[in-house]
């Protein structure tokens, strides 16, 4: 698996419980999204800035925002290969953008506004974006406190109200899994907005694996299961929890002296190519 936390400055390569491969960035936040490409490169985000790197660790592409103590700072938390060739992230701001970026051309090839409430500021706006198979983009508006679908011309075709909505991902099954950070859920939900499956952490987890602080993305294995993220608190919780459809837990990693806090992780042995969207549950 890849695994990165926002409060972490390393990602880390994991295999088999060992830890095979790091990338370090220095000082600063935050790691928020993070994916392993088909040809072993990584795409991530560290809020200041979106890269693309090699197995080697060379940098190939990277996106820099807006000085960060600017008034009209920007940030990015979001991102997402659409084919070897182009980026799809949002870029926090007054007013915050979706951009797709030919990372070999340099073209901006789409760059629209999102809505936003201009009080809140920038860092709460978006956490997750993602383009789906059908090339739609299923935006997460976090301050809002919805999930909306556009088309390709952003022509609205799907909206769901709920409080907190850190992460939405559309499902091969084609309903969407949302997280819901400030209510500690994460509901899985049709077209129709009804609800099949939720999991209420603080209920349906056992004492003992409860988390100290609630998830904010979760990841859809291929089995079925679901992976919920925690950067728990103070060095202290599980860190990843993975659960069958029924609800029992079948895994937990709680390891602080490896490892740190857990934002996004992809599990590398799912099936799927990372960059064709849709593919990956993640």
């Amino acid at each position: 698996m890849l695994y990165v936390g926002e409060n972490y400055t390393k990602m880390f390569l994991v295999n088999d419980g060992k830890v095979i491969w790091t990338f370090q960035t220095g000082p600063g936040y935050e790691y928020d999204d993070v994916w392993m490409l088909s040809n072993g490169n990584i795409l991530f985000t560290r809020m200041q800035y979106a890269a693309e790197i090699t197995p080697d660790k060379k940098v190939v592409w990277r996106y820099d925002c807006h000085v960060p103590n600017d008034a009209n700072h920007t940030e990015i938390h979001t991102c997402q290969p659409v084919g070897l060739d182009k980026v799809m992230f949002v870029e926090n701001g007054l007013p915050p953008r979706l951009k797709v970026i030919n990372i070999k051309t340099g073209d901006v090839e789409v760059n629209h506004e999102l809505a936003y409430n201009p009080a809140a500021g920038v860092h709460g706006q978006f956490r997750r974006a993602r383009v789906t198979a059908q090339g739609n983009y299923l935006v997460s508006f976090l301050n809002l406190g919805y999930v909306a679908e556009y088309d390709k011309d952003f022509k609205e075709i799907w909206k769901y109200p709920i409080n907190s909505p850190w992460a939405a991902l559309r499902l091969k099954n084609g309903n969407t899994l949302i997280t819901d950070e400030k209510d500690n859920l994460t509901r899985e939900v049709n077209a129709k907005g009804e609800t099949l499956w939720e999991f209420k952490c603080k209920t349906d987890l056992p004492p003992d694996f409860q988390f100290l602080s609630a998830p904010q993305s979760c990841t859809r294995l291929a089995n079925g299961n679901t992976i919920f993220t925690s950067r728990g608190q103070g060095g202290k919780g599980p860190q990843l929890i993975e659960v069958t459809p029924d609800k029992k837990v079948v895994w937990v990693l709680q390891d602080w002296k490896t490892i740190g806090d857990a934002t996004a992780v992809q599990v590398l042995d799912d099936p799927g190519i990372p960059e064709i969207p849709g593919e990956s549950e993640h």
